[in-house]
């Protein structure tokens, strides 16, 4: 049965679409990887589409954007038919964020560096609690060392949640990947973008155990 990880957060434009495209290019590379967006915008579903015609992709994803009440049984379908599901959901804690928290055997909740985001946090961590499920704050769109960076991290800390060591940085790569329909990892292999995104993909599995 597969792994599923939901990503969460309450407040808007944390990087959740694109931290949900970027493993999933990652994990293609072995692994049987299923999407389900329930996020009414829809960004990874264009990402999905563009990637269809892109060049360079490493494996096949499949997406599924099936979501009310139909979102329970079609996430037993993907489990079921996939090694991992990566679940990106709404940035409001409604019902269907809270059934997706509740299917998920980890909450991946990205922090951007910014008080907003940290404070945001908090909503997210509470309902992955109430649900019994283990949450792990991700440090995402980091700038270099800051004062800023340090108190938000400085809040991480505080929240008792786990925290990954791995940070995804501030970089051009990952729109200009997203863009195309690819992850960074297939666009700039070699670059730094793509070295912290294995890194993160490698320690969630270790967490895993997978």
């Amino acid at each position: 049965m597969a792994l599923v990880f939901t990503i969460a957060q309450q407040k808007g434009g944390s990087g959740k679409t694109m931290l949900a495209a970027n493993l999933a290019a990652i994990w293609s590379v072995h692994t049987k990887v299923a999407l389900l967006d329930i996020d009414p915008q829809r960004s990874l579903m264009h990402w999905h589409q563009l990637r269809q015609g892109a060049k360079g992709a490493i494996g096949p994803i499949h997406l599924s954007e099936v979501a009310g009440w139909r979102m329970a049984a079609e996430l037993d379908r993907l489990r079921d038919a996939h090694d991992i599901v990566i679940v990106d959901s709404p940035p409001q804690i409604e019902t269907e964020a809270k059934l997706a928290i509740r299917a998920a055997d980890f909450v991946l909740v990205p922090v951007q560096p910014s008080l907003p985001d940290a404070w945001a946090a908090a909503g997210t961590l509470k309902l992955a609690k109430a649900e019994k499920r283990e949450a792990l704050l991700i440090l995402n769109r980091a700038p270099a060392k800051s004062a800023l960076r340090t108190q938000v991290e400085a809040l991480m800390v505080k929240s008792g949640a786990r925290i990954t060591n791995a940070v995804i940085g501030n970089r051009a790569g990952f729109a200009n990947a997203f863009a195309r329909g690819l992850g960074v990892v297939e666009t700039a292999p070699k670059s730094v973008a793509a070295a912290e995104m294995a890194a993160l993909a490698a320690e969630l599995r270790e967490i895993a155990g997978r």
